[in-house]
């Protein structure tokens, strides 16, 4: 998949995040099912700053400032960016509190969208140029390099797009 197919599938995901927003009851939108689980403020909160935060990987990586490594993809990382998605996995404790969710506002989820897109925007033409070696560490997957990060962006997106509509079916 091209720099550009991954960039206009992550731009059609956000349009669906934005979309599902205005579906979601304003009175429902930071209720935690009754089983427990995140709620619609807490989901976005997650996966939104969760894609800032891997532009700001996949940027480092493009720019050059990750030490150079060999290192590289963990075998979950291999087949998760191989087969396209990411194992249905419980994420541990730890890894979880490094990105702390927090019940934010449809707004405030408006908003951080319009700064997924600009910083898509931002990194997705530098991408071609983007060393090899120049990677950064992510905690499941290994070390990653800028056009992995970038993919590894759709990947969590799509991966949470199931969770909403989970939450959903829980809701219905």
């Amino acid at each position: 998949m091209t720099t550009a197919a991954i960039k206009h599938d992550i731009e059609d995901t956000l349009n669906i995040y934005r979309d599902l927003l205005d579906t979601i009851p304003d009175e429902q939108f930071d209720v935690a099912p009754d089983d427990g689980g995140w709620s619609y403020a807490e989901t976005y909160s997650h996966i939104l700053q969760a894609t800032i935060g891997s532009t700001i990987a996949a940027e480092r990586c493009a720019n050059g400032t990750c030490e150079p490594t060999k290192e590289g993809l963990s075998w979950v990382g291999r087949l998760a960016l191989w087969f396209g998605h990411l194992p249905r996995v419980k994420t541990p404790p730890a890894e979880s509190a490094k990105i702390p969710v927090k019940k934010i506002t449809k707004e405030d989820a408006r908003n951080l969208i319009i700064k997924c897109r600009s910083r898509i925007e931002i990194i997705a033409p530098k991408m071609k140029e983007a060393s090899r070696t120049s990677r950064f560490r992510h905690s499941r997957l290994g070390m990653l390099d800028a056009r992995q990060w970038f993919k590894f962006i759709l990947i969590h997106l799509k991966h949470h797009l199931k969770q909403i509509e989970r939450l959903q079916n829980k809701f219905a």
